[in-house]
């Protein structure tokens, strides 16, 4: 009997790989442009890594006059800091690509007119991401610095470190830019039938909840900081409920 059904088994697997095989092979090449992009991005963004470095820093100078210069403590330190922030700076830079290589491996299952949505997809996409990492950069970043740079005074001299600091500035706007994207991944589920626009106005308190407690995980425990991120996102997250529920209405109705 069990000789029997491993005959019956081995054939249905072998139609199910066969079966698979082609998406197998379509997520592998998109993966690899995805690669590829932040490859090239990196690498363009370690050229000019002194300069990208000297902006980030700009804004720390600013924050306090005790602070004039960074440090590093460990010969291969400046280094490793430029390819990190080369490395972050690429996968800021490459997201439109991934977002469209992501809505491209999905596009061939939906309908011919949600194909045509691929370039609105996208463009809001990166808007908001680019919209989310330049409030980071030019509102979020300067108030949490001024708040950290406050302890210091003329007994205490602060001297950041040059990899730890350009590490915070990357992460943060790279987390801001993934924050606004809230209301693209609402329509997103809504779209693809995984969540109901209904859901997300029930259970609107405990995704608030969800969003402040993010925030101040985010900002570092920063509370001003918590509130300038907090507040935009609550707005995005309205503005993912009344786009669901919108591009749902507009799905055409099974013959």
């Amino acid at each position: 009997m069990s000789q029997y059904n491993l005959e019956k088994t081995i054939p249905a697997l072998e139609r199910s790989i066969e079966f698979f095989r082609p998406h197998h092979l379509e997520l592998r090449k998109r993966l690899i442009v995805v690669c590829g992009s932040i490859i090239g991005c990196t690498v363009v963004a370690y050229i000019f890594a002194e300069k990208i470095a000297a902006l980030f820093i700009s804004p720390l100078f600013k924050a306090s006059p005790l602070v004039y210069k960074l440090v590093y403590t460990n010969l291969p330190e400046a280094f490793l800091a430029y390819i990190k922030l080369a490395l972050l700076v690429g996968v800021i830079c490459s997201m439109p690509v991934a977002i469209y290589q992501l809505w491209s491996f999905v596009a061939p299952g939906l309908r011919e007119n949600e194909k045509q949505f691929a370039v609105t997809v996208v463009f809001w996409s990166t808007l908001l991401f680019l919209v989310g990492g330049t409030f980071a950069f030019f509102a979020v970043i300067p108030q949490m610095l001024t708040y950290f740079m406050s302890y210091a005074n003329d007994g205490l001299e602060p001297l950041p470190k040059l990899s730890q600091y350009l590490t915070f500035v990357a992460r943060t706007i790279l987390a801001f830019g993934l924050s606004f994207q809230i209301p693209f991944l609402m329509v997103m589920s809504s779209k693809a039938g995984l969540v109901q626009a209904a859901y997300f106005r029930k259970k609107r308190m405990y995704f608030y909840i969800a969003i402040i407690f993010l925030s101040f995980l985010l900002t570092a425990g920063d509370f001003m900081a918590t509130t300038l991120l907090a507040i935009p996102l609550f707005f995005l997250y309205e503005a993912g409920i009344f786009l669901s529920k919108l591009f749902k209405k507009r799905q055409p109705t099974a013959k």
